[in-house]
């Protein structure tokens, strides 16, 4: 059974029950991230996601890990390019005392000075450790070749001057922009009550003030790059990036199945062609990543660095062959049925029912239709990734980025 409601504030709530579990996961989500930030709030998203732990007006940050703890629940928190997310799962239970505590952290939470110097320490060393993790590095790069400095371009983590440079005022004037009743979506997914799952939404967030904000859209200007950033490491980490669908483009469903075939499973062609076949890579894979006004296919490999242009060969090769339209109806066949299978396993996740219904929501102003999607899934037709084909794969508009011990960046 699927709940909807929203509050008179304009706060959204929905609820997928699940009677036959255990356990519900409750989590808040917020539509900001980091493509919506300026260059003086670059990091600011993630930057509160982390203060948002530090204590509230009647809990410590150790008190808020102290009773989630007391009573076996987990909870934790995500900063994405244009959507944050507070969440916790508990027993059935204890949902209404975890509950109790998210929203307290979510709406009480105060920012004490000595918490904020802390934890700028904290979040540098999260970029630090960035820095030593090539393959995120790779993947950053990418997103600035493809997106450059602003929009979806922004690194989550931010830089480490404007990480210092974070004030309290700063943390409340971002919020107050949008942490707004209009942009968020209580989401709960599990064995949870209706009646109590509105009882709770309605006692802690029906009294915040109405307030709308206007989401602007995101201006993409594409940079066609082709960057390099030399590291004295052992693997050579590769990212190429080409122009894909939007979030609710009519060739969304078929660009999935293509990149399936391509680099989403170990039946893929590049990971046949580029680790099983030539020993180039031990990692290889392509996805997906849609936004509301754009997207990418992309494809990352780590590989050696001595064989590193044999590899971009490699995996160009793979690409150029499918822009041919040689895929088989076996291929396709296979990549629908992975498709439509990751979408039954998600119905087993109270996480990932909680985020299918939340984002949504969020996005789109619409309840999640499991049927809906099975169907349009077994619906998509060979000639539908065909054009997919003709979509995705624009040479023009792609970008590139190498990490490693390379002298010379990818030519496409």
């Amino acid at each position: 059974m699927v709940h909807y409601k929203k509050l008179n504030n304009g706060i959204k709530l929905i609820v997928k029950q699940l009677p036959g579990l255990l356990s519900v996961t409750m989590g808040i989500l917020v539509r900001t991230g980091a493509a919506v930030e300026t260059d003086a709030e670059d990091g600011i998203s993630h930057f509160i996601e982390h203060m948002m732990f530090k204590g509230t007006k009647k809990r410590s940050a150790f008190k808020i890990s102290d009773e989630m703890d007391r009573i076996g629940a987990q909870m934790n928190a995500f900063t994405g390019k244009d959507m944050t997310c507070y969440y916790a799962k508990s027993t059935t239970g204890h949902a209404e005392e975890a509950f109790d505590i998210l929203a307290d952290l979510f709406l009480e939470s105060v920012f004490p000075e000595e918490e904020l110097k802390r934890e700028k320490g904290v979040i540098i060393e999260e970029i630090n450790m960035n820095e030593d993790t090539p393959d995120d590095l790779c993947l950053d790069l990418l997103s600035r070749a493809y997106y450059g400095e602003k929009g979806y371009g922004r690194t989550i983590l931010g830089s480490r001057k404007n990480v210092n440079g974070f004030k309290v005022n700063d943390i409340k004037n971002y919020m107050q922009k949008y942490y707004v009743p209009e942009n968020i979506v209580v989401s709960m997914a599990g064995n949870i009550d209706i009646a109590l799952a509105e009882r709770m939404v309605e006692k802690y967030f029906s009294q915040i003030p109405s307030k709308k904000t206007e989401r602007k859209n995101i201006a993409i200007e594409l940079q066609n790059k082709s960057l390099i950033k030399k590291k004295d490491i052992e693997q050579v980490h590769i990212g190429i990036a080409f122009p894909s669908v939007k979030r609710y483009d009519k060739l969304f469903d078929a660009t999935q199945i293509l990149n399936a075939v391509l680099g989403g499973s170990m039946s893929s062609r590049l990971f046949q062609t580029v680790r099983e076949e030539l020993g180039l890579a031990y990692t290889v894979y392509s996805y997906v990543s849609s936004y509301e006004e754009t997207g990418t296919l992309c494809v990352y490999a780590g590989v050696n660095s001595g064989k590193y242009i044999q590899s971009v060969e490699a995996i160009l090769d793979c690409i150029n062959k499918i822009r041919k339209k040689d895929l088989t109806e076996e291929e396709f066949t296979r990549g629908k049925e992975q498709l439509i299978s990751s979408s039954i396993f998600a119905q087993e996740s109270t996480s990932s029912q909680m985020l299918l219904f939340g984002k949504e929501l969020l996005y789109s102003g619409k309840i999640y239709d499991f049927e809906e999607r099975i169907n349009n899934i077994s619906n998509v037709t060979l000639n539908d990734i065909n054009a997919a084909i003709e979509f995705n794969f624009d040479t023009s508009n792609a970008a590139s980025a190498i990490v490693g011990a390379a002298d010379k960046p990818i030519e496409l």
